[in-house]
C-alpha cells in the first residue's frame, strides 16, 4: 500500500489471490516476474507448501509476511503478503478440535482510516464418500458460522482463495459430467447458496443468503467463467476447459468499491507457473 496519503486517496487498493501449487516451484517457473509487474498491495497465497523463511526469501524484504502452515509438512499452507503490516491476524476456524491449520488466515489492515479484513483460505478438495469429503463439509460449516462474525467485525471484508467449489453451471466448462464429483456436488453448491443466494433468487449476489458478494460473478456477469483453474493434463488449458474455483467474496460495502476485476490467465500453456491463475481486484476505498 502506498505510504503517501494522497496516493492512497487516488489509487485503488489492489488485492490478489493465487493458489501457487507450491510457492518454490511457482517462483522457479515465473511467479516472481508476474508479481513484479502487477503492483499488488495485498497478496493472498494458498498451497504455499513452504516455510515462512522460504516465502520471505522469495518475495523479498519489502513484503510483510503472515503465514499459517499446515499440520502436515509440505501440505496446504496459506499466507498473506502485504506492503503494509497488518494490525492483527487470526488463524483458527471452527471448533478447537478441528484442524484448520494451513487453510484459514485472517488479517486486518488500515486503509485510508478504514479497517479492511482480508482472509486467505484454502478449502479442502474433498473426495466423494471418503473422510476427505467429511473434512470439507466440516470446514464449510465453520465458514458459514464465521462469515457473519466477520461481517459484524468489519464493514469491509474479503474472503479470497481457492474455495474448491464451482457454485453455478457457469463456473465449470463441462458441468454435466461433474455433478457427482467433489467440487460441483449439489451439497457443496448449497453452501454457496447460503452465502450468496441461489441463482434463481431475484436478489442472488445482491443481498440474498448471508449477503456476501461474489466479486468475480458480479463483474463478469452471466457467462461461462472466467475460469481460474485448468488441469495440467491434455488440452484443458488450450481449450479453456476450466473451473472457476478461486474467489473474492466481499461484504457489500467492500464489493461496492470494486473498480476492476481480472483473471491473469497465462498467454500460453508453457508460460503457466501454477495450475491456477491469479485473481486480481482493485478496490477504491
Amino acid at each position: 500500500m502506498p505510504s503517501s496519503s494522497a496516493s492512497e486517496t487516488t489509487r485503488p487498493l489492489r488485492i490478489a489471490s493465487i493458489n501457487t501449487n507450491g510457492i518454490r516451484a511457482a517462483y522457479r517457473k515465473g511467479m516472481g516476474d508476474w508479481l513484479a509487474t502487477r503492483d499488488v498491495d495485498i497478496l493472498a497465497i494458498q498451497e504455499v507448501r513452504a516455510s515462512t523463511e522460504d516465502i520471505e526469501g522469495l518475495l523479498g524484504p519489502e513484503w510483510s509476511i503472515l503465514h499459517d502452515a499446515a499440520s502436515a509438512k509440505g501440505r496446504a499452507g496459506v499466507a498473506i503478503a502485504s506492503r503494509k503490516t497488518a494490525s492483527i491476524h487470526r488463524v483458527e476456524l471452527g471448533h478447537p478440535e478441528f484442524d484448520s491449520a494451513g487453510r484459514w488466515l485472517e488479517a486486518d489492515y488500515e486503509v485510508n482510516g478504514k479497517i479492511v479484513t482480508v482472509v486467505s483460505t484454502y478449502v479442502h478438495s474433498g473426495e466423494v464418500d471418503t473422510p476427505k469429503q467429511v473434512e470439507k463439509f466440516t470446514f464449510l460449516d465453520s465458514m458459514l458460522t464465521r462469515l457473519p462474525e466477520l461481517a459484524a467485525h468489519s464493514e469491509r471484508v474479503v474472503v479470497l482463495g481457492d474455495l474448491n467449489v464451482g457454485h453455478r453451471k457457469f463456473d465449470i466448462k463441462n458441468w454435466k459430467g461433474n455433478v457427482k464429483r467433489a467440487g460441483f456436488l449439489p451439497a457443496e453448491r448449497a453452501y454457496f447458496d447460503q452465502i450468496l443466494g441461489a441463482e434463481d433468487e431475484t436478489d442472488y449476489n445482491n443481498g440474498a443468503g448471508l449477503g456476501w458478494v461474489d466479486v468475480g460473478r458480479k463483474q463478469a456477469g452471466e457467462m461461462d467463467g472466467p475460469f481460474t483453474w485448468w488441469s495440467w493434463r491434455g488440452q484443458a488449458f488450450d481449450n479453456d476447459t476450466g473451473w472457476r474455483i478461486d474467489y473474492q467474496l466481499a461484504t457489500p460495502a467492500l464489493a461496492a468499491s470494486v473498480v476492476n476485476y481480472t483473471v491473469d490467465r497465462a498467454d500460453a500453456y508453457d508460460q503457466r507457473w501454477s495450475d491456477h491463475a491469479p485473481v486480481v481486484v482493485d478496490y477504491a476505498i
